[in-house]
């Protein structure tokens, strides 16, 4: 059966006591028993421990207990985050025979504590080195409303099981773009907050000075819900420079009221296909976008952007790459090698560009609030592909995915993916970008709340 609930709509149901937590899970258990097969977004479940977390709700409640934001609503992660018991897979076969996790992840942590409900962990591409999840070992997560077409990456299970009904709420990790390619190929909501708004400590790690971690859902309330949630200082985790929880959820009503919006053009017009270009063209003017911008050295960012990520990368995995180099997934694992090989003047010239190239996005904001884009240059393409087309143009598939993206995680800015059908899409999602100067998730957050409102914006049940 599939959801008729979504996550907003699941926390309101349990906490009135129109449903039971238990009803809820069992619900969603049956979804993904029913289509994981065709889809591959779960690489294990823990469905037991999750009814016994839906009974301590339901038995909350029955004692007339205050019950947490969240209460009764299921979710999933992706498989680098700690699940205390198991072993932290992170898409990898190496890892295998790493010892379990001693204890949840922070934002795991902090969801659970909110009331939410742990189902299960999700399919990704190996050590989140990827667009696709074409993963070798676990098998490649299938698009919901495509089979057979790719869900992206690198949390592609954590796009797909939301936008399959398996769960309303998931979390991934996005460095490159690894939140907005799965919620635009899978037409789900997706939000990567600012660089070091969230803990991060208890997750297994990529590049850590891009790293990014946040939620995945099928309604921007529930979006901002569950964000809110996750939000606070952490102290044993270096890199979370969050000082205090700003709450985002009361703030969505205000939509664009005010807000200084407008179109990204250039470099983001110049690598998006007819269908990118057609979504963020719907999405500027539902929200009233005023003039089309200049993103200040684009190509150049993705470049540094790449540089970083093979040299974190590949130094990150030095001593596995010398031992078990036939373990690794053979499509990134060429990309780890070279990385451990380039010269560290790369890397520190990157690192000289990128305080440069933040001033000047800080500076954009100055006059704007919200800047829109799309967030993949083309739909999703077929599991396999190996060049895509782009306004004439041939790239290879799998890098060319976060041609658009890559850009704007460089910069550390929040960005919410919001999900649009465009026409020239043929019936397949793409998603758009609503990018907001560090530390304003909540300006990005309302103008997905006001496409939601418009109607532009919406997440699609997949016929399965």
């Amino acid at each position: 059966m599939a959801m008729t609930l979504n996550l907003s709509q699941t926390a309101q149901a349990v906490a009135s006591g129109q449903r039971s937590a238990a009803e809820v899970l069992q619900d969603c258990i049956a979804r993904i028993e029913s289509t994981d097969a065709r889809i591959n977004a779960f690489t294990g479940t823990r469905f037991e421990a999750a009814r016994a977390q839906a009974a301590r709700v339901d038995a909350q409640r029955a004692r007339g207990e205050p019950l947490g934001p969240l209460a009764g609503v299921p979710f999933a992660v992706k498989n680098l985050f700690d699940i205390a018991g198991e072993v932290t897979l992170a898409g990898s076969k190496v890892n295998r025979t790493n010892p379990p996790a001693t204890a949840d992840a922070v934002l795991v942590q902090r969801l659970q504590d909110s009331g939410a409900v742990l189902v299960g962990s999700l399919n990704m591409d190996e050590y989140a080195y990827g667009f696709t999840t074409e993963n070798t070992h676990y098998g490649p997560t299938h698009n919901p409303h495509r089979p057979g077409h790719v869900a992206g990456g690198s949390s592609g299970g954590s796009g797909a099981a939301v936008a399959a009904g398996q769960v309303p709420l998931t979390l991934g990790s996005d460095t490159n773009g690894s939140i907005r390619v799965p919620s635009s190929f899978c037409g789900v909501w997706g939000l990567k907050p600012t660089f070091g708004r969230l803990s991060r400590r208890g997750t297994y790690p990529f590049v850590a000075s891009i790293d990014h971690l946040g939620p995945f859902a099928d309604d921007v309330d529930g979006l901002a819900l569950a964000y809110d949630a996750m939000q606070g200082p952490d102290p044993l985790d270096p890199g979370c420079f969050a000082t205090s929880a700003q709450p985002v959820r009361g703030l969505l009503g205000l939509g664009v009221q005010g807000l200084r919006v407008g179109r990204l053009g250039g470099y983001f017009d110049e690598h998006a296909g007819a269908a990118a270009r057609e979504a963020a063209a719907l999405a500027a003017a539902s929200l009233g976008a005023s003039a089309t911008v200049e993103w200040p050295d684009a190509a150049q960012a993705r470049a540094a952007a790449f540089i970083t990520s093979a040299s974190e990368g590949g130094a990150l995995h030095l001593q596995r790459l010398r031992t078990q180099a036939g373990d690794f997934e053979p499509l990134s694992v060429d990309r780890f090698i070279s990385g451990a090989l380039q010269p560290a003047a790369w890397y520190v010239r990157a690192q000289r560009f990128r305080r440069a190239y933040r001033d000047k996005v800080n500076a954009l904001f100055r006059d704007w609030d919200v800047l829109i884009a799309p967030a993949t240059p083309v739909a999703a393409p077929a599991i396999g592909t190996e060049w895509i087309d782009i306004n004439g143009q041939r790239f290879p598939c799998r890098p060319s995915i976060g041609l658009l993206t890559q850009p704007i995680s460089f910069a550390g800015c929040p960005v919410v993916a919001a999900p649009l059908w465009p026409e020239a899409a043929t019936g397949l999602p793409i998603g758009v970008q609503l990018i907001a100067a560090p530390w304003r998730e909540d300006l990005a957050l309302r103008a997905g709340w006001a496409l939601a409102r418009n109607g532009v914006a919406k997440v699609r049940e997949a016929t399965l």
